[in-house]
């Protein structure tokens, strides 16, 4: 297996990082999480934003590695790729719970820039 098809199930599970922080210290409902967490505030709240784009960001990367991988590109360019959008997605996250706005959106979209650059590679 590739690294590039680890790194799809590092972005698979990506997501709860985001739920453990956002669930962390304090009372927590597990009777209700989904209502628990839409009524927090500050870090926890972002937290939960930054799970749920996590989760938003999940398909196109994986489409992206798996048609990479039918159509033979390179792997060594695609595993680079993938590997960088597995710590820019880490670091999204941590800007994300910061509450680092601006650097939150140009790291967001180094991730793009990522997934778009394995189909481009693919399509080659």
């Amino acid at each position: 297996m590739t690294i590039a098809l680890w790194c799809v199930l590092a972005a698979g599970l990506l997501p709860y990082i985001s739920t453990m922080i956002a669930k962390s210290k304090g009372p927590y409902d597990n009777n209700a999480p989904r209502d628990w967490l839409q009524n927090q505030t500050g870090f926890r709240q972002r937290a939960n934003a930054a799970q749920q784009n996590s989760f938003e960001a999940f398909p196109l990367f994986a489409a992206a590695v798996i048609v990479a991988q039918l159509l033979n590109a390179p792997h060594a360019t695609i595993d680079r790729l993938a590997a960088a959008f597995i710590a820019v997605r880490l670091l999204y996250v941590i800007c994300y719970v910061a509450d680092w706005a601006t650097l939150r959106t140009l790291v967001w979209f180094a991730g793009m820039v990522c997934v778009v650059s394995i189909f481009v590679v693919a399509a080659r």
